[in-house]
């Protein structure tokens, strides 16, 4: 009641400066409280409530704003929250394409299946054709040894040296192919198994 009575006498004496000034001022008026619990009714914010939240109030003494004070721990907390929704919906939108593209891309999990064997195939097709370099390879490799046989007792010719290092590699990088392609058949079927599991997933519900 009291804090009316002060706000109505506020108004009281700013509507008599309005009048003064003419029609044209405006009446316009802040409230706030200060640190120590005080409050205050002004044409212009207090310098008491400086670093505090205001509002600015109607003829009528109803609230048409409120200006919030945000420390800078506030404003880091509403960026990152902000980060993080804009994160949260990228992340959304990318399932929706992908599932999208899942779906267009097969009509039933049969088509997945025969889609996982035809990409493991092609892989089994480069793991054979890579063993049978390194056989090639192992082949030449027992000729050098013979060769070398001959050079028991003196120094290697450059030419033999250099084919036996050319052979070693050869094998070597082969050999590291094979390795990688059978690791590669992994991937894909985790990623066929992941695909087949989302498939049914989205369409479960459609056929029920």
């Amino acid at each position: 009641m009291l804090e009316r009575i002060a706000f109505l006498a506020v108004v009281v004496a700013a509507s008599t400066a309005v009048l003064a000034a003419g029609p044209q001022a405006p009446l316009h008026m802040y409230k706030c409280v200060d640190a120590k619990g005080k409050t205050y009714y002004t044409q212009t914010p207090p310098q008491e409530c400086l670093g505090r939240a205001t509002q600015e109030l109607s003829r009528e003494g109803r609230v048409v704003k409120q200006n919030e004070i945000v420390t800078p721990e506030q404003l880091a907390a509403r960026a990152a929250e902000k980060k993080k929704k804009a994160e949260a919906e990228k992340l959304a939108a990318e399932e929706r394409r992908k599932n999208t593209a899942l779906l267009n891309s097969y009509s039933d999990a049969k088509d997945i299946e025969e889609a996982r064997t035809r990409a493991i195939k092609q892989v089994e097709q480069s793991i054979k054709a890579s063993e049978t370099k390194i056989a090639a390879a192992e082949k030449h490799r027992a000729g050098f040894d013979r060769e070398k046989e001959f050079y028991a007792k003196k120094p290697l010719p450059a030419r033999l040296q250099q084919d036996i290092q050319d052979n070693e590699l050869t094998i070597q990088r082969e050999r590291e192919l094979v390795e990688a392609r059978k690791k590669e058949i992994s991937s894909i079927n985790v990623k066929y198994d992941e695909d087949k599991r989302r498939f049914l997933e989205l369409t479960r519900g459609a056929k029920n």
